[in-house]
């Protein structure tokens, strides 16, 4: 018989996505209808942040609903955890940048080493899609973030935060933003609500052509992190998943997207919390965390698995305040498998005692 291997070391990564519902610098304006933050709101604000980020303390925070990469770094700051990287591309604050600007951004926030980072804007080549009213829809309201990192053991992995177009809502506007069409009139917005539909339909296959290109025919693994304004059985959810697929397709699997609540190994703690918003008294699944099949454990290109999903939602029930937000958190427990390590080299052998130089 084979002797039994000894079991392979796991390394731990903790990820976690928070929409931080619109976080900006005081006295500024993100919606012209909304009243910009107050010194003792903004206050308010980072501290609730910060409590919640210590309290997940992740590995890899991917944040929505950035205006201004200065508060980010503020409320990290407040939770007492050292991130060495943090990133909102487009929402900087330096001498040339105030922020974002029209919508807000997503981000991350890191402990592991960054190799490489780029944010994504416009479709890919030939996959616009017309909107009613509005033409081509050619790129992302808030563009995805994918990020390289390196594991202290070494492995590599991608990481993609995304935040895709919410269920508002589309109706028709000037350029001065004055409304075009009756927005009382039923028709109207049934039209609307397609609009909208469409264009997160449209972001979704984008995010999927992204998908594609990171996973194809390679072993790094993907973790893809956010608010996705679609429940996981939702048409978007699975276009860019494409999880069914791999029911008539094996080959399937090496691009697919699974959801990281229905892979995670301790059943006992699936209990019937698994929500991130609230709508209308209606809990529902908008932030998702979804791996790539490198987390599948036992399946044919595994490096590892999901131990345990977690949901942050008890504020939810807190009423509504914008200082807080008015999505949950989620966050996972991730374990990849470390090179196997070198054996210890054998003792050396023993060595014959030298005669005795005075014998008996």
């Amino acid at each position: 018989m084979r002797p039994i291997d000894p079991p392979q070391p796991l390394a731990t990564l903790m990820v976690a996505t928070c929409n931080v519902l619109n976080l900006a610098n005081p006295g500024r304006v993100f919606y012209d209808s909304q009243d910009p933050y107050s010194q003792t709101e903004f206050e308010r604000k980072l501290t609730w942040l910060g409590d919640r980020f210590r309290m997940l303390n992740a590995d890899v925070l991917a944040v929505q609903e950035v205006w201004d990469d200065a508060a980010l770094k503020g409320a990290l700051g407040r939770s007492g955890l050292r991130y060495d990287f943090v990133a909102v591309p487009g929402a900087e604050n330096d001498a040339t940048h105030g922020g974002a600007k029209g919508t807000p951004r997503v981000g991350i926030a890191t402990r592991l080493k960054v190799e490489a980072m780029q944010s994504f804007a416009e479709f890919p080549p030939g996959f616009q899609v017309d909107v009613p009213g509005l033409g081509l829809h050619t790129h992302f309201e808030r563009p995805p973030l994918v990020v390289t990192l390196r594991m202290k053991h070494g492995q590599s992995l991608t990481v993609l935060t995304a935040h895709l177009k919410s269920k508002r809502p589309k109706f028709l506007q000037d350029a001065q933003g004055n409304p075009t069409e009756d927005r009382d009139d039923r028709k109207v917005m049934a039209l609307a609500s397609l609009r909208s539909l469409i264009m997160r339909g449209a972001e979704a296959m984008a995010l999927r052509c992204l998908v594609i290109d990171l996973l194809h025919r390679t072993s790094m693994p993907l973790v893809v992190l956010g608010d996705f304004n679609d429940t996981p059985d939702s048409v978007t959810t699975q276009l860019f998943c494409a999880t069914n697929e791999i029911a008539y397709d094996r080959s399937a699997r090496d691009v697919a997207l699974f959801n990281a609540y229905d892979l995670q190994g301790d059943a006992a703690l699936k209990k019937d919390v698994a929500y991130s918003h609230i709508h209308q008294g209606s809990p529902s699944v908008l932030d998702q965390i979804l791996v790539s099949e490198e987390f599948v454990q036992n399946g044919r290109n595994s490096l590892g698995d999901v131990k345990r999903v977690d949901y942050f939602n008890d504020h939810l029930h807190e009423g509504r305040d914008r200082t807080r937000s008015d999505h949950g958190f989620v966050r996972a427990l991730l374990r990849l498998r470390m090179p196997p390590q070198d054996p210890p080299p054998p003792p050396a052998p023993l060595q014959p005692l030298p005669p005795s130089a005075n014998p008996l």
